[in-house]
């Protein structure tokens, strides 16, 4: 994938038909800790901690932002950062293409096995995290089309059953929505939350408000449509200018973006994670206008040896953490959990055998496991010590 030509696009919102293919693998080739030498497994631990040393020109001395009541104040506590991980596990998949998305289904019970999705080629794998470091191998599923590719992956869950639902979606600009339960693929999906923030190629950050009367009004219209009992196609919104937008935080292409309470966080190739908020800081973001043009920078997470296209952080579910992998292989984990994102502790993470570029990390929901996907088709898990 180079760095910018060949970058994935966004999907498009249509649901697609089941995979042609679908296998559900053995067991016997499930991955081990053994895998990884002792000598290895001992040296890749967290090495090394620092802080965001470059400030940006916003100030923070202001009243506190909604969503992360403690930014802004300018206090901070000097400590290192209280979360270390050690590699445990890797594996590779066999295609030997990047895999761009992982994701750990976060709507388990409590007690439920820890199962995570990636995707990559034109393949999708669930995997299943047990004890001292295993990882087993619990089904994949092929696209009938040999030149797509899958970029993105998320998990739901159907109201109805409880069942967990992943869907996925990549070059072909089709959604698919698979069931592993009943190991199928269906079409139907639910959106939840009030505000969409995308980002894209042309620097941009836009936010879309989707708890008008007009989206509720079709959201519901939605439900009801039954194309069994009319040849009218079901008419979909469109909606051409967002409610916010910005191109004021980033110079490249925008490859990631998160909502962070009310705050936002996002990255280009400019080896930065920027934290910020539309309007002042002291503004609320449900009341910004379109018209708005001001923008708040409350703070980065600085790094290095990011600047290709298409690498993706997360954070943990209770948002303390933050992760993200270069191009080199290296893990970066920041602590969230502070009063000042300018003095932000970072931790480390390196492997001798992790050299590619690692596209996405995922955390489990108990935060007890950290998995990153690389370009070189390599899974990477790593547990956090305690």
């Amino acid at each position: 994938m180079s760095e910018r030509g060949e970058a994935p696009a966004a999907a498009a919102a249509s649901a697609g038909e089941m995979p042609a293919k679908k296998q559900k693998l053995s067991s016997d080739e499930n991955s081990n800790p053994g895998d990884l030498s002792g000598d290895e497994n001992d040296d890749a631990v967290s090495i090394e901690s620092g802080t965001n040393t470059e400030r940006p020109d916003t100030p923070t001395n202001t009243p506190n932002a909604p969503g992360r009541k403690s930014w802004g104040k300018g206090k901070w506590k000097s400590k290192k950062c209280k979360y270390s991980f050690k590699c445990v596990n890797s594996l590779k998949e066999d295609h030997g293409q990047p895999l761009f998305g992982v994701q750990f289904n976060w709507h388990s019970k409590e007690g439920d096995p820890l199962v995570f999705a990636t995707v990559g080629s034109n393949r999708v794998t669930l995997y299943e995290c047990h004890s001292q470091g295993e990882i087993r191998l619990l089904q994949s599923y092929v696209d009938a089309d040999a030149d797509e590719n899958f970029y993105t992956c998320a998990w739901t869950y159907d109201s109805n059953t409880s069942h967990p639902l992943l869907a996925v979606a990549g070059s072909r600009g089709i959604i698919r929505i698979i069931n592993p339960i009943t190991m199928q693929c269906i079409k139907d999906y639910d959106l939840l939350g009030e505000k969409i923030m995308s980002c894209g190629m042309d620097h941009s950050l836009k936010l879309w408000r989707i708890n008008s009367k007009r989206m509720i009004n079709a959201i519901k219209e939605s439900y009801e449509y039954n194309p069994n009992k009319t040849n009218r196609p079901f008419i979909s919104q469109k909606i051409h200018f967002p409610d916010f937008s910005t191109r004021d935080i980033h110079r490249n292409y925008v490859d990631c973006v998160r909502w962070l309470g009310d705050l936002i966080l996002s990255k280009s190739c400019e080896n930065a994670i920027v934290c910020w908020k539309p309007g002042k800081m002291e503004d609320d973001i449900d009341k910004i206008k379109p018209s708005e043009s001001n923008v708040t920078i409350l703070g980065r997470f600085d790094y290095s040896q990011c600047d290709i296209w298409y690498m993706r952080f997360s954070m943990d579910f209770w948002q303390k953490m933050l992760a993200l992998g270069n191009q080199v292989g290296k893990l970066y984990v920041w602590d969230l959990e502070i009063e000042d994102p300018h003095k932000a502790k970072c931790t480390t993470l390196t492997h001798p055998k992790c050299v590619a570029a690692i596209r996405q990390t995922s955390f489990s929901r108990d935060s007890s496991i950290l998995i990153a996907v690389c370009d070189d088709a390599s899974i990477w898990r790593w547990d956090r010590l305690r």
